[in-house]
């Protein structure tokens, strides 16, 4: 899931709860449209806040000793 699927919630949900005054029986679409807007907001925020977290950079570095063996050391920053 990510900004596309929220994306597509909100839109088809605000859709429902905002423009169709169609009706089905035992189904009421204003209600189903209102919680598909806030499940979709709820999705882009957390894609936002998931993408956000994984940010940061990362630094390698490989160090050949004079036996022929090599060191690999990594470090990591959070932004």
């Amino acid at each position: 899931m990510g900004y596309g699927f929220g994306a597509f919630l909100l839109v088809v949900g605000l859709v429902l709860a905002l423009a169709v005054r169609d009706s089905i029986q035992g189904v009421d679409l204003v209600m189903v449209g209102w919680i598909m807007a806030i499940v979709g907001g709820l999705v882009i925020a957390l894609s936002a806040a998931t993408m956000n977290r994984a940010r940061g950079t990362r630094s390698v570095a490989t160090t050949t000793h004079s036996d022929g063996t090599q060191t690999v050391s990594e470090r990591r920053t959070e932004i």
